[in-house]
């Protein structure tokens, strides 16, 4: 094996990430009272990460008065299901591989790692085996939980989640509430609710990491609590029950030098969920921005095809109200309303090249799935916006994965609104292109939400942040919406929400939205800090998109184009704020030409921003 392994003392098991940069030990100890644990420690770079964590599970099974059944000796009911674990041996792997997702940040992702497992066996005569599998990244740590099959106790029903974090005195936490919440900036032991993943932590020193998760198609909503003394808790949302052989959701503690190289280095959420499961997906996931139509009629659809197809906006969406009552359980997803012509707009859309959406509320999703994904098949719609789902426990966890899957059957693209937030699962169903879970523009946040996103909810992966444009309710800048839309990475990127056609008026940085990828070669984080500001370069093929960001504040940016290819030339087409220009949005559109040693200084409004393409030469 060619990656190293570095011992420490008392561990069961130590890895280091093939860069050196990540370090995970794990111990098994049993103390005098005969009562076992498992704690880690994780450092980055030599700094600590967590000190002290516990691993473990809590279980309802009852081994003691299973193994009292079976007429075997029985040791003293123990406090947790993880007391009497005893480690039988470890065993190692490593991994080094590329991919090439069907979409995504990057066309290229790497899959290096060194692992370990450590095998363990109840004292008692239960039978009960657990598994901790570890692996170490460059980007991080992960470790996730593993029940062998048992040929006895096949069902397990987990009532604990056992996982806590202890973390440096004079660490701040980047939390939120809810998934839909705004941020706060405060101490571990200051936390009074649980609060979502990705956790972003500033660490004393000037280091950083985030807690999230990867692989949780089958488990509940996991988030974060205080404990005290700078520890964090894992908070279940329900009892998940199991049926062996199992593997809990990975749990993913990243580290990076600064706020930016954590969103550089999410694949580490995508590595750790399976391969892509869609056999023909190429054929028709089709990533790209879309324009909601707002009058639900069959005149206001057909002006707005001809705005998507005339702008180069691919997708159209019937948002709720297309069937009544959306709301309801008596809702029926199979009949339109009746000022809705939908076979001649899903025919005109064909004719423009445009594809239709169309939201769908739980209630119907529940009561007609079966009868309604075929049916919509039929009709031609390419994708769903589903709304109002539940996610957060076990069973509708699966549920809400299993109707991915469904609709991949049906060749329909999917789009989930509200709380639920991505942890992976589109790399194994792409038919998932996005997801809403994030504070986004339908609440009209300031500009420092909108920079603390990148560093925060955007590790998770993909945000449908519903980018609003010429609506006069916008407390930011035409140029920092325009440089929304590279920033939050989405492969269905929602655009002029709120808006309709009539609103447009030849205002001419639409070109930007007319050129917008929304699948990237490559990602950049320039420069950046939460709750200040946020400077991001995507390429597609040899051009590259550059969004730049202020908070509230108003500042100057320099921005370094050293990203770009030495030697060639690029010609850059710039969209500022100014509010000389003679329009609504007081967009400045201008030309340049730029090479990588340009430097480039962008005076930016308060709440403002500036987007940039560059086209090689």
């Amino acid at each position: 094996m060619n990656f190293l392994f570095l011992s420490a003392l008392g561990a069961a098991l130590s890895l280091t990430s093939p860069d050196g940069s990540q370090h995970i030990d794990i111990h098994h100890s049993v103390g005098a009272d005969s009562v076992a644990r498992v704690s880690y420690d994780v450092t980055f770079r030599g700094r600590p990460v967590v000190s002290g964590g516990r691993m473990g599970l809590d279980l309802d099974n009852r081994s003691w008065e299973m193994a009292l059944a079976l007429g075997k000796r029985q040791l003293a009911q123990p406090e947790s299901w993880m007391d009497l674990f005893r480690l039988d041996s470890v065993t190692y792997a490593s991994a080094d591989t590329t991919w090439h997702p069907l979409y995504g940040e990057r066309s290229t992702v790497r899959d290096r790692w060194n692992g370990g497992t450590l095998h363990m066996s109840r004292r008692d005569a239960s039978g009960y085996r657990l598994d901790i599998e570890a692996r170490a990244y460059d980007e991080g740590v992960a470790f996730r939980y593993f029940f062998p099959e048992h040929p006895a106790a096949v069902f397990h029903k987990v009532t604990a989640d056992l996982t806590t974090y202890r973390l440096p005195e004079g660490t701040m936490l980047w939390a939120e509430e809810w998934a839909q919440a705004p941020f706060m900036r405060v101490q571990p032991d200051s936390l009074t609710h649980p609060v979502e993943r990705a956790l972003t932590i500033e660490y004393p020193g000037g280091y950083w990491g985030a807690l999230t998760d990867a692989d949780v198609d089958d488990w509940c909503l996991t988030r974060f609590d205080s404990r005290g003394d700078n520890t964090l808790g894992s908070v279940m949302y329900s009892l998940v029950d199991i049926v062996t052989y199992y593997a809990t959701p990975w749990k993913v503690i990243m580290a990076a030098d600064t706020p930016g190289k954590l969103l550089e280095h999410n694949d580490i959420v995508l590595n750790l969920n399976p391969p892509c499961e869609v056999d023909d997906a190429a054929a028709w996931v089709k990533p790209g921005t879309i324009m909601r139509e707002t009058t639900i009629t069959t005149e206001g659809a057909l002006r707005t095809l001809d705005f998507c197809a005339e702008h180069n906006i691919p997708y159209m969406l019937f948002d709720w109200l297309w069937y009544l009552p959306c709301t309801s359980h008596d809702g029926d997803a199979t009949k339109v309303v009746d000022k809705l012509d939908m076979p001649r707009v899903v025919d005109y859309a064909r004719e423009r090249g445009i594809g239709i959406w169309l939201y769908v509320n739980q209630h119907a999703l529940m009561k007609q799935q079966r009868e309604l994904l075929p049916l919509l098949k039929e009709w031609g719609i390419k994708g769903i916006k589903s709304g109002f789902v539940q996610y957060a426990s076990h069973r509708w966890a699966t549920w809400l994965h299993d109707l991915v899957r469904y609709a991949a059957e049906n060749r329909l693209l999917m789009n989930i609104h509200d709380e639920y937030r991505p942890s992976g699962f589109s790399r194994t169903y792409p038919n998932l292109l996005t997801q809403e879970g994030i504070h986004g523009n339908e609440e009209w946040p300031d500009a420092t939400h909108n920079v603390t996103l990148p560093f925060t909810r955007m590790i998770n992966g993909a945000a449908d942040y519903t980018i609003c444009y010429f609506d006069k309710r916008l407390r930011n800048t035409h140029a920092h919406q325009l440089a929304a839309s590279v920033v939050f990475y989405s492969p269905l990127q929602t655009i002029l929400w709120y808006d309709k056609p009539e609103r447009y008026n030849g205002e001419p940085e639409i070109e930007w939205f007319e050129r917008l990828r929304t699948v990237w070669d490559d990602s950049r984080v320039l420069s950046g800090m939460p709750g200040e500001h946020v400077a991001m370069a995507r390429r597609s093929g040899d051009d590259w998109w550059v969004g730049v960001m202020t908070n509230n504040d108003p500042r100057t940016h320099e921005l370094n184009f050293d990203f770009l290819e030495p030697g060639a030339k690029y010609t850059a087409r710039i969209f500022t704020d100014d509010p000389a220009v003679d329009t609504a949005t007081h967009v400045r559109c201008t030309t340049q030409k730029v090479t990588s040693r340009t430097r480039m200084k962008l005076p930016l409004q308060a709440r403002g921003g500036a987007a940039l393409i560059l086209t090689k030469d």
